[in-house]
């Protein structure tokens, strides 16, 4: 899979700095992520170089992308316009957005979002696959997973040559057992004398599933544990602004 990053920053952010920062993350799918999903994919720089002001963000065409999917660099979080431009000139190819406006709001590194959309986009391009397993709190009751690589575990991240990218979870996150001697993220980050269970999220994380029982207004449901400031804030700031692949799903839910 090829993933073309296009840098509509208008210089906030220079091809130089992006090439660096792609090359961390091709190192992270290849080194880190490949090997333990058996399926990867590479970031490539595409669409013209130079563009100065923000004007000259229309002026693209098919020859600005020739991957399989797109990941957009843009400094404003406006979905609106980002989605308009999307559908005006790439429409019915799987894309994601990283707002550098976002990460700050955030306060982590525009390096790490791009490294988490990356890792989703490649994981489930279309964000519609969904893995059947417990509700987090009620573990009789079976509900719809999203297949998100690294909602779970979103607060937490680690450096590839000095470029901080997300954490991410393995594939036995989406098993309902305890696995002896398993790993259910990369990191296997220690919290609160615990580490990572399958089908929950750490401090500062959520997740989001479809429970068929939460009637037709609330079966889609993201969740985030008790008490979890953090991760009712991180999800609070991106509903605000409209963003992430949750909110992608629920639009797509509503066509």
């Amino acid at each position: 899979m090829i993933i073309s990053v296009i840098n509509l920053t208008a210089g906030a952010v220079t091809d130089a700095e992006l090439h660096r920062v792609v090359r961390a993350v091709n190192r992270q799918i290849e080194q880190d992520f490949e090997p333990y999903w058996s399926f990867g994919a590479q970031l490539r720089i595409e669409g013209k170089t130079g563009r100065g002001k923000d004007k000259d963000k229309d002026k693209v065409n098919q020859a600005d992308m020739r991957g399989d999917a797109i990941l957009y660099l843009r400094g404003r979080t406006k979905m609106d316009d980002a989605d308009g431009y999307h559908d005006k000139h790439f429409s019915g190819i799987p894309y994601g957005f990283v707002f550098l406006e976002l990460s700050r709001k955030l306060k982590e590194p525009w390096t790490v979002t791009l490294s988490h959309e990356a890792l989703e986009l490649l994981g489930d391009p279309e964000a519609n696959l969904l893995v059947q397993g417990p509700h987090p709190e009620h573990p009789r009751r079976k509900v719809f997973h999203w297949f998100e690589m690294c909602d779970a575990v979103q607060a937490e991240s680690y450096a590839i040559d000095g470029i901080q990218v997300s954490n991410f979870v393995l594939p036995l996150f989406f098993t309902s057992g305890d696995e002896y001697g398993g790993r259910n993220d990369f990191l296997g980050t220690v919290k609160m004398g615990k580490t990572l269970r399958s089908f929950s999220a750490n401090p500062g994380g959520y997740i989001g599933f479809f429970d068929p029982t939460a009637g037709e207004h609330g079966d889609d449901v993201t969740w985030y544990a008790k008490n979890d400031r953090l991760g009712a804030q991180r999800l609070a700031i991106k509903r605000k602004a409209g963003s992430g692949r949750g909110n992608l799903r629920r639009k797509r839910s509503q066509w």
